[in-house]
């Protein structure tokens, strides 16, 4: 087997003195999309942001074998941590194009390669981020983790929200970005990873109850109920015209 990319041990993570992650371990393998499942409120997304410092955490999280965890955000993002947040958060007055420009970290940004996938942003890209439907958005928020060549993404909930089709052109390009890039990916709608996930962990009250393979989990009904509350064949709900 391949060391992960990604190790997390005992990851305890409070937000205000609150307790949200109780006790999280698991590995990220280095290739591959890798989903965090779980009923809503369980914890997925802290673990995320407990993973890049962004929230206070105490615990063992090693990137590539080097420990992370005492670091502070800036220097885990400059060892190659690309986030897309839950809620896009794209800076509103500045242009489609300024976002992306702030994102960029190295000589040479992949430009080329985020216009590929997101060709609506390139015409796009001197209108204000805030003016953008929620699905451009969502857009942008994915396409400045992808102008670095980053070692790992953490993607949380990119789909949410979102129409059918927009849903599937954010899938993918995620599906392009994991030939090049691991993908640790908190998302509730199962079609989206079934198409996506090869592995998955599922969080419940604050720690992982279950791992293994995603096709494994969704392919069986009960599995599926018992961890996430719904039938492996339920999809995210239908989004408004104005997330298009």
């Amino acid at each position: 087997m391949t060391t992960p990319i990604l190790s997390v041990e005992g990851l305890r993570c409070t937000i205000a003195g609150q307790q949200v992650v109780e006790d999280v371990t698991f590995d990220v393998p280095a290739t591959g999309i890798t989903a965090v499942l779980g009923r809503n409120g369980v914890g997925k997304t802290s673990t995320l942001r407990g993973i890049l410092g962004l929230i206070h955490r105490r615990g063992r999280v090693t990137l590539g074998g080097e420990r992370i965890d005492g670091m502070p955000t800036h220097r885990i993002v400059r060892r190659g941590v690309g986030y897309v947040p839950e809620d896009r958060e794209v800076f509103a007055k500045l242009s489609v194009a300024e976002n992306l420009a702030l994102a960029e970290r190295q000589r040479n940004p992949r430009r080329e390669f985020v216009a590929e996938l997101f060709p609506d942003l390139v015409a796009r890209k001197d209108q204000p981020a805030g003016t953008l439907s929620g699905g451009q958005q969502q857009m942008v928020s994915v396409a400045r983790a992808l102008m670095n060549d980053n070692r790992l993404l953490l993607v949380d909930e990119p789909t949410k929200g979102l129409a059918p089709k927009i849903v599937s052109e954010v899938a993918a390009a995620l599906a392009e970005a994991s030939k090049t890039v691991p993908i640790l990916l908190v998302e509730q709608n199962l079609e989206v990873v079934r198409r996506l996930a090869t592995g998955a962990i599922v969080i419940g009250g604050g720690r992982v109850v279950h791992t293994g393979s995603a096709a494994a989990i969704l392919d069986d009904e009960d599995l599926t109920r018992r961890l996430l509350g719904v039938h492996a064949e339920t999809t995210a709900p239908h989004a408004t015209e104005a997330d298009a």
